[in-house]
């Protein structure tokens, strides 16, 4: 559950670091926003570093994280309920990520 965890916190990082510049360029919002931005981005990447694993394989797994949460952001952010086929593909990817990253050593 711990590595989950610290997955879904880098994922998370990543997702807000990326999306306060998208609200700068596409919404006209505050420049100001690409400070928490570069934060947040650093902080993701800081956070690769704590996992275990090799970081090619902490990138492959990551990944599966990463789709996951970001359909998530999709529905509560957006606004945007997921459909049948994003759901599953949320299922394969996170079965990657768990073949990957919980496979035995």
């Amino acid at each position: 559950m711990k590595t989950f965890l610290l997955y879904l916190a880098t994922a998370l990082a990543e997702i807000v670091g990326c999306y306060l510049p998208y609200l700068w360029l596409r919404e006209g919002r505050s420049i100001w926003l690409l400070i928490p931005a570069a934060l947040s981005l650093a902080l993701f990447a800081w956070l690769l570093t704590l996992h275990d694993a090799p970081s090619g394989r902490v990138y492959a797994a990551y990944g599966g994280v990463y789709i996951a949460a970001a359909m998530c952001w999709l529905w509560l952010m957006d606004g945007v309920r997921p459909s049948g086929w994003d759901m599953a593909g949320v299922g394969v990817a996170l079965l990657g990520m768990g073949l990957i990253a919980f496979q035995p050593r």
